[in-house]
């Protein structure tokens, strides 16, 4: 039986979204660069970890789903055939800390939740 383990976003600044979601989420963090990690990029010519073409978000309890941004050249073209749901205590209050992200409210949904979009238009719900 499959194991959910990861999920990876397709973007074109990886880095940027990547640190939009570790402060959204509570409990993740962006991957600390270590020696290995930073000689693993100048073996790609890369020399800042902003360059990074696949940045990881992942939980700081060490426990739970890893999210990957991987640079991609295509532009998002159409709705998310898959998308994240996230909840808060006081969803007004999270909607407007989001939006100080970078976020966008985009409509509000009939049933109550808030169809909210990243700094790259990727479709997330803010739940009731």
């Amino acid at each position: 039986m499959a194991v959910l383990r990861d999920l990876v976003v397709d973007c074109h600044y990886p880095a940027a979204l990547a640190r939009f979601w570790a402060a959204a989420l509570d409990g993740y963090q962006v991957a600390a660069y270590d020696e290995e990690a930073m000689a693993d990029l100048a073996a790609q010519g890369i020399t800042d970890p902003e360059e990074d073409p696949s940045v990881l978000v992942e939980p700081t309890a060490g426990a739970g789903l890893r999210l990957f941004f991987n640079q991609v050249p295509e532009d998002k073209i159409t709705k998310n055939r898959l998308h994240i749901d996230v909840t808060a205590e006081d969803p007004a209050a999270e909607r407007e800390r989001l939006v100080r992200l970078g976020g966008r409210a985009l409509r509000r949904d009939p049933d109550g939740w808030v169809v909210m979009a990243d700094l790259e238009g990727n479709e997330f719900c803010l739940m009731d």
